[in-house]
């Protein structure tokens, strides 16, 4: 009995997002692998769709002999001529095999099959298309909560914002736009975050049909970013990001430079009275984001990174890759910042080690005899 899928195979692929011919594919292999269970078959069954009839055909290899050990496997001479008059004894013939003839089990094991395929199709296709997509920032829906983490629906498949991965005072609720970069996207495994060095814990596929996709609001890329967005001169290339330093939802410093002298970085990423890093920090929940001028000078950059702090001298360890900063006493905790915030994020964004010390104290330690290594 020939059996019509032309409309099957189409609806199947508009609904998975996936070539039809892979759809066929699948179709073919798992009733073939039905028939070779159901028969106890290897190679001698053949499985053709017919586009141009629309129809699904199966066909046995029989063996024409006079006596049947195996009804399954061998056919008589008088029965094999009805599907090749040129049959004879020790030969084969193909024979057509009618679908319901499989029976409901053997059905099911096709279907399994072809599930299978079409997922693992599906898996590989939406990898391919998220994996272009890592290190870009995407826009998804809220779906629910897990255990501190957010799932985000991105429309193909659903990703996760690991609860290490959020701005700490943000809150959301379901149905919520949100924005965030695409950290990590695994075809096959886990994540693992680590803390300190170990891990703290694995996070596994909501799907295990489909990549796992990791998000984040926290990496400095995701500023990074933000900012690409926001300045098309960052994106046309007139103004390079040289580093980016975060305390994801408190503070962030981001080091600009043009070739060009007669752009002014800062001032073009600021935007006109501010307005571009306002559309920034609006989206990272009122992040303040000091925009300096890099200098490939480590001192010139050093002292522009402790902004909003004026330090008045400094002593350059290159060796050490430290440097000694003196500031007037009053600017001591605007140099340091609350908690240590802005020598920390200096220190992040030049990779240099930061001695903030008072005027006087610069000055008495200058004195002291410096070991000689």
């Amino acid at each position: 009995m020939a059996v019509k899928l032309k409309n099957v195979i189409e609806a199947v692929a508009r609904e998975k997002n996936v070539p039809e011919d892979i759809i066929e594919k699948a179709l073919i292999d798992g009733i073939r692998a039905a028939v070779q269970k159901e028969y106890g078959y290897k190679d001698n069954v053949r499985v053709v769709f017919d586009k141009e009839n629309d129809e699904l055909k199966v066909y046995l290899k029989k063996r024409v002999s006079p006596f049947i050990e195996n009804p399954k496997r061998d056919i008589t001479l008088e029965e094999a001529k009805k599907y090749n008059p040129k049959a004879e004894i020790g030969k084969y013939v193909e024979v057509p095999l009618s679908l319901e003839d499989l029976g409901r089990i053997a059905l099911n094991a096709a279907k399994e099959v072809i599930t299978h395929k079409v997922a693992k199709v599906e898996k590989n296709i939406l990898y391919r298309e998220f994996k272009e997509l890592e290190g870009k920032v995407v826009t998804g829906t809220v779906r629910r909560f897990e255990n501190g983490d957010i799932i985000v629906d991105l429309g193909r498949l659903e990703a996760i914002l690991p609860e290490e991965e959020q701005i700490k005072k943000e809150s959301y609720k379901i149905g919520d736009r949100i924005r965030a970069l695409i950290l990590k996207v695994i075809r096959d495994g886990s994540y693992t975050i680590y803390e300190k060095g170990k891990v703290k814990r694995v996070i596994n596929p909501i799907d295990r049909d489909k990549p796992l996709v990791i998000l984040s609001r926290t990496h400095p890329n995701f500023l990074r970013k933000l900012l690409e967005i926001e300045v098309p001169e960052i994106q046309e290339g007139e103004i390079e990001i040289k580093a980016i330093a975060r305390e994801p939802g408190e503070r962030a410093k981001v080091a600009v430079y043009s070739k060009d002298k007669n752009i002014d970085p800062v001032g073009v990423v600021v935007g006109l009275k501010g307005s571009r890093i306002q559309n920034v920090t609006n989206e990272l929940s009122g992040e303040k984001i000091d925009v300096i001028q890099w200098d490939p000078d480590p001192a010139r950059f050093i002292m522009r990174a402790l902004s909003p702090a004026k330090p008045k001298k400094w002593r350059l360890l290159e060796d050490e890759k430290r440097i000694e900063v003196a500031v007037p006493k009053n600017e001591l905790s605007l140099a340091i910042g609350k908690g240590g915030i802005n020598a920390k994020l200096a220190h992040k964004l030049t990779g240099w080690h930061i001695d903030i010390l008072s005027e006087e104290d610069f000055e008495k330690l200058q004195q002291l005899p410096r070991s000689k290594k």
